[in-house]
């Protein structure tokens, strides 16, 4: 209750700072304006970058030996996400898949150590798309910010590999406080057991990103932010990794501050970068709601046992 409560306060002090500074009844202008068609690709493309995701689960946990097909797992990643995003504070996504593929047999540990991996896979993906967006446009941000933004890439991913190469040492698993570490890197190592896999969940990965961000590139062009989709590339990026944080309600209050702060970089208008924010926050909503239905299917079935 304390941490739900701590996350409120955040979101609404970090709202209420932006709205002083902003002109609120232009933003609803910009909103009531906006043509659904762009908000309609921007929801198909949240939804696609959500089947992409529950796949790379799949085959994550299917090499870990869990079992069921693609369609468990895309209904779970669904309903964790409506856990995310409608519920937040409560009982998150993650652990509520944790729960779902601990009844396959393999229990709790296995499934948060499979759910575990695809998170950090998840994060080499984004870290690796907005590196080779940078790379690709160097000259977009001021150095100092291009700089730190490809050193925080190349650490993150730097980190993930030497971690996978803890499962190979095995003095970790002698000890109480690394053992956990050496059984998640030596699954990581089981997982991306050749350059092959390691490809393939790459590709997926960089891919599920990309997706999402062609979500926000659609809002931001209905909205009047008229920028190449690299740009979107080399800033939105960013954004989304300070969400990843749990310091406010699904990321709401920081990931608006976050897109104000970079597209003013590049001279955008506040007012549009606000709206843009909000409306995506409003698709990744939308985008949650199967995952609700699907949620109260379950019960409803589980109730008539």
């Amino acid at each position: 209750m304390i941490k739900l409560i701590l996350k409120i306060l955040i979101t609404v002090a970090i709202l209420f700072v932006i709205a002083r500074n902003i002109d609120l009844a232009t933003v609803l202008g910009v909103v009531r304006n906006m043509q659904p068609e762009y908000l309609l690709l921007a929801l198909v493309m949240q939804l696609l970058s959500a089947a992409l995701a529950s796949y790379r689960w799949y085959l994550i946990m299917r090499r870990l030996k869990f079992g069921l097909g693609p369609v468990f797992y895309l209904k779970s990643y669904l309903k964790g996400s409506f856990f995310n995003q409608a519920l937040p504070g409560g009982i998150g996504g993650d652990a509520y898949r944790v729960l779902e593929c601990s009844k396959l047999g393999n229990g709790k540990k296995a499934a948060f150590y499979g759910v575990l991996l695809d998170r950090l896979l998840g994060l080499i993906g984004l870290l690796l798309l907005n590196l080779l967006a940078n790379i690709a446009n160097p000259d977009l941000l001021p150095a100092a910010i291009f700089h730190i933004l490809n050193t925080i890439a190349l650490g993150g991913i730097a980190a993930v590999v030497v971690f996978a190469m803890l499962g190979k040492i095995n003095r970790f698993a002698e000890y109480k406080f690394t053992r956990h570490l050496h059984e998640i890197s030596a699954d990581m190592r089981r997982v991306y057991h050749d350059p092959k896999a390691i490809g393939l969940h790459s590709v997926i990965s960089v891919l599920i990103h990309f997706v999402s961000m062609l979500a926000v590139y659609f809002i931001g062009s209905g909205v009047g932010l008229n920028y190449d989709l690299l740009t979107y590339l080399v800033l939105v990026p960013p954004v989304m990794l300070l969400t990843i944080a749990p310091i406010s309600l699904a990321g709401w209050g920081v990931r608006e501050g976050g897109m104000i702060g970079l597209f003013l970089l590049v001279g955008a208008d506040k007012t549009l970068v606000l709206s843009m924010s909000v409306l995506y926050g409003l698709v990744l909503l939308a985008a949650s709601i199967p995952g609700l239905y699907l949620f109260l299917m379950s019960r409803q079935k589980s109730e008539t046992k």
